[in-house]
């Protein structure tokens, strides 16, 4: 399997997660704080939306690195 094919295969599935989850959340840590033996932090909770047409795209250019990959027969 040559490397090629392998980024192929590599873009067609974030393509198609992207399209399945639509979104990804993770956790920030903002503020920390400390008073006295009293120790607080402060975290958001971010979500980031993934574009419909970037998965496409993705799919698209991972299909069409398949398919240009090919060697003649």
């Amino acid at each position: 399997m040559n490397l090629s094919r392998i980024i192929a295969i590599v873009l067609i599935v974030l393509g198609t997660t992207g399209l399945i989850y639509r979104q990804f959340s993770y956790t920030k840590e903002t503020h920390e704080g400390q008073f006295g033996a009293l120790q607080f932090s402060v975290k958001e909770k971010e979500s980031v939306e993934i574009p419909v047409w970037l998965s496409a795209a993705l799919i698209a250019v991972g299909a069409g690195l398949l398919v240009l990959g090919r060697k003649p027969a």
